[in-house]
């Protein structure tokens, strides 16, 4: 069995490519994988272990790269994840299931704590309120109101 905190292994990076190619269009797919790969890398984080985050980076790097090509890399893939055009993604019900067929490391009922502590993350690093629609979308989902998105 994979275990998603020693890095990204070859079956893990084909069941992103599987859940990329279910995308409708180029935008859509690239979307997809920034999400899914966001999620793994977020997932890899939650343990006891000491992290090499030079060696993790640079495995989901090279990934990143040989997948989508040049301009990407796992920092901007964290900082779409925070921005509002994730939103489409975590709502797309299309994506979640088959996010959760494929992707079976990373339940989905742990995307939203994810992506809050990708939140976390940038606020202490930027020092910048994370006040915006991806905070909106956590506390709507948080209530279980409408557009929750899972």
């Amino acid at each position: 069995m994979d275990t998603i905190n020693t890095g990204i292994s070859t079956a893990i990076q084909d069941k992103i490519l599987a859940v990329t190619r279910q995308g409708r269009t180029r935008e859509e797919a690239t979307d997809w994988f920034r999400v899914a790969v966001g999620l793994y890398y977020l997932a890899g984080l939650m343990t006891r272990e000491t992290i090499d985050f030079k060696r993790l980076d640079r495995e989901y790097n090279r990934f990143v790269y040989q997948s989508i090509g040049s301009g990407h890399t796992i920092t901007s893939i964290l900082q779409f994840m925070s921005g509002k055009k994730v939103l489409p993604v975590l709502e797309s019900e299309r994506f979640l299931g088959i996010f959760a067929a494929h992707c079976s490391e990373v339940p989905p009922d742990s995307i939203p704590f994810l992506v809050e502590l990708n939140l976390g993350v940038a606020k202490d690093i930027s020092k910048i309120e994370v006040a915006g629609p991806v905070h909106d979308w956590l506390q709507r989902h948080k209530q279980g109101g409408p557009d929750q998105g899972i």
